[in-house]
């Protein structure tokens, strides 16, 4: 039977003579209530920084999602946001919200390394591209979280806020993992394979990676550029819509970026869309992986959508994914570490180290043919989501957080899409027979962002999210 995440209760509005707020829940609020909040002057950046920083010191030491995290400077960016807003000068979007950065993105006031001894220390000189919009928008950067090494898979120390014995996922188990325990409302990671879907998934939080391009990477530690995505947490939709307003650009440190007209995420993804929209249920080549009671559950939801979800068969193409990704991604991630290789290799995980050595054994022309044969696989998905289907229903992963801390998750269920750069979307629906969290996935047209967190909304209200 399918069994629906509960969803934290945002603090009622404030209106005269109704009660103060309660200060101790703060850390609960999501990130647009948070912002409306210190907008209309009922509770300050400080106090909702400050609730944050108290649910740190309550609950990191079981989960460990931070990798560096400065209380007195987290205030001390509150203090400014509030004194700016004080001041009567306009304040942004994001105004005072605190949020998490995994620790690939380079941040000018934090250390950034990267998940490896071999970048220890390392102090960038700039902020990326995606921490410069954050701060326009006026929020306050918290701190960074924890990443595996490299945006690889050999884990860090996080925990899964559910049960410490379980992995979180990774490769963004920091960032998935200080959401969903509240101590931020919103964090920022990445996604090479399954490294945003996967750990939303098991740690029961909103997980998007965008389509490819539409936000830039600039300032954050590249391992494939054919594939690197951002990746963005939240605790709810709307709450993804608002960050995406203010991430998405053109960067021309980024040549997979292009100048775009603003897109109002927020707007299009509260719609009611125009009609119920149509699924497409694919279980992939790896159903028989997926974890009985996963099946189960699926096949609830399934069963409740009725006549608005049809199974379908993908392309035999399709089932060349795994394969071409990492044909693709090995090479250039052997080139990316290259350095770390030639003087470090005897830190680098042995898991690492076998992937780099199959990177740097591909050949040009076996790099070259699997990047000639995506065409044809993104046109046969341009077919099927503009002729009948809104978005492809599909696993997360094979079922809840693994137990153990010594792998972070199988990120076959994300691949093909990671490959095809489509958007696509963990939703926090499900638990399994074990009480973990589920999530489901939800894939969309490249470029159909704003209309996937349209049909997501649709989809969670259906299923009673």
């Amino acid at each position: 039977m399918t069994r629906i995440l509960t969803q934290a209760v945002p603090l009622r509005r404030r209106r005269e003579g109704a009660p103060e707020t309660d200060l101790s829940s703060l850390h609960e609020l999501s990130a647009a209530d948070g912002a409306r909040l210190i907008r209309e002057r009922v509770i300050s950046a400080e106090q909702l920084v400050g609730a944050c920083l108290q649910r740190v010191r309550e609950i990191d030491d079981r989960v460990q999602a931070w990798a560096f995290l400065d209380p007195a400077h987290a205030l001390a960016q509150a203090r400014a946001a509030d004194a700016l807003q004080a001041s009567g000068r306009s304040i942004g979007p994001l105004h005072g919200v605190p949020v998490g950065l995994k620790d690939i993105i380079d941040t000018a006031d934090m250390p950034t390394e990267n998940g490896s001894v071999l970048h220890a220390g390392r102090a960038p000189s700039r902020d990326a591209s995606v921490v410069t919009m954050v701060r326009a928008a006026g929020a306050v950067i918290m701190g960074k979280t924890v990443t595996t090494e490299f945006a690889t898979r050999h884990p860090g120390k996080t925990r899964n806020p559910h049960d410490p014995g379980h992995t979180p996922g990774g490769s963004s188990s920091g960032s998935a993992a200080a959401v969903a325990a509240g101590m931020v409302p919103l964090s920022l990671g990445s996604q090479t394979t399954g490294s945003t879907i996967r750990p939303a998934s098991y740690c029961g939080v909103y997980g998007f990676k965008p389509t490819h391009g539409l936000i830039p990477r600039s300032g954050m530690f590249q391992l494939s550029r054919s594939l690197d995505h951002v990746g963005l947490f939240a605790r709810s939709i709307d709450d993804i819509a608002l960050l995406m307003e203010q991430i998405v650009g053109h960067d021309a440190g980024d040549p997979d970026t292009r100048p775009r007209a603003h897109l109002a995420f927020r707007t299009l993804a509260a719609e009611a869309p125009p009609r119920p929209p149509m699924l497409a249920f694919v279980r992939t080549a790896r159903w028989n992986d997926v974890d009985a009671d996963a099946r189960d559950a699926l096949g609830a939801l399934v069963a409740q959508l009725g006549a608005q979800v049809e199974e379908i068969e993908l392309v035999p193409a399709a089932s060349e994914a795994g394969r071409w990704q990492e044909v693709i991604s090995g090479p250039e991630m052997a080139a990316n570490l290259a350095r770390e290789w030639a003087s470090g290799r005897d830190q680098l995980s042995a898991a690492l180290r076998a992937r780099i050595e199959r990177g740097r054994a591909v050949t040009a022309v076996e790099y070259l043919q699997a990047q000639a044969s995506l065409p044809d696989l993104h046109a046969s998905f341009t077919a099927l989501l503009d002729q009948r289907y809104d978005a492809i229903l599909t696993p997360t992963a094979s079922g809840t957080a693994p137990a153990g801390l010594a792998s972070t998750g199988e990120p076959t269920f994300c691949t093909l899409w990671t490959l095809c750069g489509m958007p696509a979307l963990s939703l926090p629906l499900l638990h399994g027979a074990n009480g973990l969290p589920l999530g489901v996935q939800l894939v969309g047209p490249r470029h159909g962002d704003a209309r996937l967190l349209r049909t997501a909304r649709w989809l969670v209200e259906l299923a009673g999210g």
